[in-house]
């Protein structure tokens, strides 16, 4: 068995990702869209924001399911005008 173990440089190394201000007035139910990338966009309703807001679980529209969403992800959710 190994005794020493192999620092790894080619990775970074983790740091603290602070939300956006539009992810920090996310509530339970607020209406928001979705933006992954250029060109796609969806709708839904915030079911769940921890604490931090830092991670955000939303109900997508047309019932395609709830997805979880991280601040690093480098997705964008906006309050949806409806």
């Amino acid at each position: 068995m190994a005794r020493h173990r192999i620092q790894r440089t080619d990775e970074p190394s983790p740091h603290r990702v602070e939300p956006d201000p539009r992810w920090k007035s996310l509530r339970r139910g607020d209406r928001v869209s979705v933006r992954t990338h250029p060109g796609y966009e969806t709708g839904g309703l915030v079911d769940a924001v921890t604490d931090d807001h830092t991670v955000v679980w939303i109900d997508l529209d047309g019932g395609r399911g709830r997805t979880l969403l991280h601040i690093s992800d480098g997705v964008e959710i906006l309050p949806s005008i409806c």
